[in-house]
């Protein structure tokens, strides 16, 4: 939608979440003594309090808290004071049927329908799922599958089992491939949603071959590959042990029968500035560590690994956390990952290659540069460095020389021949990190790829519905250039995100046939243009400046400060001289500098590829093997410049921008389906419930935005039935006259004197704070 969406409305505007205004605008109260609302809670833990109005006084609202405190509000709006759902036993199914959808209507919603251990629920066509944090199998199996083949979604009561169902009756009806997008944190239960996703596909679509006894299907063999990928993807941040460092989408692919044929795992956006950058408390990879502390004396000797672990790596010990603890030991997890390796077929020399260039990457980090006594441009391996140097030259299968002229100098290709120049040390330590970051990059496709010839793809499928898993948006009390990235990320996301939620809410009022017309809705387009525009976007400032040697993150900030001061997005922290803060959909983010130019900055050097090419173990030259599209590229470029150099510059920021484009339009080409997954504490307990915590995961997943955008329309509906029985009490005499119930609702809503509501086939849909004025007559 360019940069604004539309969203169906009556032909009169009104304010969002319930807020009854004024022609001219404002937001009023529709509040008496006894009415009974929320109000914000002091407490950080708690979110929102329950509370009963004891005085009302113009604009200023008198109420006592459920704990017995009173508290004065001084202009009041619904906004601050929001008006409580009336009482009912373990909330509703649906929270679009909420009487009031607002923030701590759907906070406590879920949490007294968790407390029934009903752990889905809808907003929408949206599923919401908590982690109760102990088996519930009564909840899934073939009989619960039985239960929801053939149903419409919302016929029965919310479950995952009801969304792929959704996903599958959709693709067969109307032979479109879906997608089903999966956010939430780690530990929320993404993973396990994804398998009973395709626990259920397997279900309804069966497999095209009849596999032997020992045969695995290939949803198993997809599920089973997950070690690998964890231990080479997932590393430890601030928040989340296991946390995903890349997005994961799982294809899984149909015949035209319906049967699944096949299945693909694609990844996006594995975060490699992580293998050379580590924040104290944050791990990198958990595949070094298993390394470190699981391979066995033969292996250790071999790949060279010191007698001190981790901590006899520089790229470790950037942090003081090696261990985790004992539900993610190091030395378990290495053998859980070379039994998942031996799994999808790989041979006991395939994955002494793949620890092999874990390793490489290990002894690379300790290679140091200084500058040269006698020029300040050229630079020297320092003494400390030449054990390392031998290991990493002996590991990568070349010579010692050949990896330090690599590493330390720079060739420029011209009519003339070749120019070969000197590197400063700081460029040597860049150009170290940049083949650090290639090599396991390069590594981390090979497994993928590996993986996928395994579990054996179909190339013929035309139908497919694919299990998108990514890293949600992410708020840190120091933010990087990695939250950077991965909340450009979850704005795209949420862009797409806000577009299907229009969609829905333009396909309920057409089905209920209400007359509606559209007003202009705003979303995100502003800040993904703030980030990405090219010119003048912050990557393409941040690309100009990485360009520059001599640059430092003020200066970055600076040019950042200068051209966006004016950008209601972006603002300068007060206190601060590099630092800037985004005002995401999710919230207000704010991001250090101090690592963003080093992080960005990754080089193409032909040096370092043309090395790793003659390296006497075939497995290493294979990962740098020209795909045929790269040499097509080379060879078109080559006849137009005048020289060549062997180190050009390339940006990891529009790298990531380039992936998430190829992502979005994968998606793009499918009908969505999104299950938003949520922890209900940090403690990983079953039973409790911590509200703030809930209430963050519901802002970062989009959730409370799709609410903001039903409520640009009508946040209000309701059955007929439903309305007819609680307010008919306001004139008893309808009962008698043998009307319909539409018409009962018609009657109800005249006495109330409101306009702009609309009758559907089967509800009423009203305005913001109509629902408030009702309740305030009743």
């Amino acid at each position: 939608t360019g940069g604004g969406g539309t969203v169906p409305v009556s032909s009169r505007g009104q304010e969002c979440v319930g807020a009854m205004t004024t022609e001219g605008g404002e937001a009023l109260v529709a509040l008496t003594v006894g009415s009974e609302v929320w109000i914000e809670a002091k407490d950080d833990a708690l979110a929102w309090l329950k509370a009963t109005v004891m005085k009302v006084d113009g604009a200023t609202v008198t109420v006592e808290d459920e704990k017995g405190e009173e508290h004065v509000v001084e202009e009041a709006t619904e906004e601050k004071l929001p008006l409580q759902n009336p009482r009912g036993k373990g909330g509703v199914d649906d929270m679009t049927q909420l009487s009031y959808l607002n923030e701590p209507g759907v906070l406590h919603n879920l949490k007294d329908r968790y407390a029934l251990d009903a752990i889905y629920t809808y907003t929408g066509s949206i599923l919401i799922a908590v982690n109760p944090f102990y088996p519930v199998p009564q909840l899934y199996g073939e009989h619960m599958m039985y239960s929801y083949r053939d149903r419409m979604l919302g016929e029965l009561s919310p479950h995952v089992y009801a969304i792929a169902e959704e996903a599958f009756r959709q693709m067969s009806q109307y032979s479109k491939s879906q997608s089903v997008l999966i956010s939430g944190e780690s530990g929320a239960g993404k993973t396990e949603t994804s398998k009973l996703i395709m626990n259920y596909l397997a279900f309804v679509g069966g497999h095209s071959k009849e596999k032997g006894a020992d045969e695995k299907t290939v949803e198993q063999q997809v599920l089973e590959s997950n070690p690998i990928l964890e231990a080479f993807g997932n590393a430890k941040t601030v928040r989340n042990n296991n946390s995903s460092r890349f997005g994961k989408y799982m294809e899984i692919q149909f015949d035209s029968k319906l049967r699944i044929s096949g299945a693909a795992i694609r990844t996006y956006l594995l975060e490699r500035s992580r293998v050379v950058f580590i924040n104290d408390p944050e791990r990198t990879f958990h595949s070094f560590y298993q390394l470190c502390y699981g391979a066995s004396e033969e292996d250790r000797q071999a790949f060279k690994l010191p007698e001190a672990g981790a901590e006899g790596f520089k790229y470790l010990k950037q942090s003081t956390c090696f261990e985790i603890g004992k539900e993610m030991d190091n030395a378990e997890g290495y053998r859980r990952t070379k039994e998942a390796m031996s799994i999808v077929g790989m041979t006991e020399e395939d994955q002494h290659c793949v620890f092999r260039v874990v390793a490489i990457v290990l002894h690379l980090g300790n290679l140091s540069f200084a500058a040269d006594s006698e020029d300040d441009e050229k630079c020297v391996l320092e003494e400390c460095s030449q054990e390392s140097l031998a290991a990493a030259a002996a590991l990568l299968g070349t010579q010692a020389d050949v990896l330090t002229r690599a590493l330390s100098t720079r060739t420029r290709k011209t009519f003339d021949g070749e120019i070969t120049s000197p590197l400063n040390a700081a460029a040597a330590i860049n150009s170290r990190d940049s083949l650090s970051k290639t090599i396991y990059s390069k590594l981390f496709d090979w497994l993928v790829e590996k993986i996928n010839t395994s579990i054996g793809q179909d190339e013929s499928s035309e139908l497919t519905i694919g299990v998108l898993d990514i890293y949600g948006f992410e708020q840190f009390q120091k933010n990087d250039f990695e939250q950077f990235c991965i909340n450009l990320a979850n704005e795209k996301l949420q862009q797409h995100f806000n577009q299907q939620v229009f969609k829905k809410e333009q396909e309920e009022y057409e089905k209920e046939e209400i007359k509606w017309t559209y007003i202009d809705f705003v979303d995100n387009q502003d800040m993904l243009d703030l980030i990405e525009k090219k010119p003048g976007g912050m990557i393409d400032l941040l690309d100009e400046q990485c360009q520059f040697p001599k640059a430092t993150s003020a200066d970055f900030a600076q040019k950042l400060y200068n051209s966006f001061t004016d950008n209601k997005r972006f603002s300068k922290p007060k206190l601060s001289r590099s630092a800037f803060t985004l005002n995401h959909y999710a919230g207000d983010v704010t991001y250090e500098t101090d690592n963003f130019l080093e992080k960005n900055k990754d080089y193409v050097i032909a040096e370092h590829k043309n090395m790793l090419m003659a390296s006497e173990y075939p497995f290493v030259a294979s990962l740098f093997e020209e795909k045929e599209e790269e040499k097509k590229k080379e060879e078109a470029t080559k006849g137009r410049r005048k020289s060549v150099s062997a180190f050009r510059f390339a940006s990891l920021g529009n790298t990531f921008k380039g992936q998430l484009k190829v992502l979005m339009t994968a998606l793009t080409q499918t009908e969505p389906h999104y299950v938003r997954c949520i922890k209900p504490n940090t403690l990983n307990q079953p039973g409790i419930f911590e509200p703030s915590n809930v209430l963050h995961q519901l802002r970062c997943g989009g959730v409370l935005e799709a609410i903001r955008i039903s409520c640009a329309g009508y946040p209000s509906r309701s059955n007929f039935y439903d309305f007819v029985e609680r307010f008919g009490l306001l004139d008893i005499s309808l009962f008698d006259q043998g009307l319909e119930e539409s018409d009962m609702c018609e009657k109800l809503l005249a006495i109330a004197k409101l306009e702009g509501h609309q009758i559907g086939k089967t509800k009423i849909f009203l305005k913001g704070g109509q629902m408030a004025m009702m309740d305030k007559l009743r």
